[in-house]
């Protein structure tokens, strides 16, 4: 078993969260802030994944490769792991409180 070395975030997440990059396969997070130029946010949040949107991460490439999410709308895509990196989320269940 390898142990990552970030912390992840899974369903219990602490409400500090993290960068959806940390986020496990089968975690429900909400986007909670975009760290990216105006442009790259733009597209992303066309695509629906932008502040405020659940997603569920579905599997997580090894040797950093990207996360395979489906969001809220049903929409599922990879997100490369330098732009997952940009996006802040906290456990679906925090952000509801």
């Amino acid at each position: 078993m390898v142990v990552e070395a970030k912390r992840s975030i899974d369903a219990a997440a602490a409400p500090s969260g993290g960068p959806l990059a940390t986020a496990t396969s089968g975690a429900r997070v909400r986007v909670v802030a975009v760290r990216l130029d105006a442009d790259v946010a733009a597209w992303l949040a066309a695509v629906g994944l932008h502040v405020g949107e659940e997603v569920v991460v579905l599997r997580r490439a090894v040797l950093g490769g990207p996360l395979h999410v489906r969001t809220s709308s049903g929409g599922e895509f990879a997100v490369a792991r330098e732009l997952a990196e940009k996006l802040d989320v906290v456990a679906a269940r925090e952000a509801e409180s």
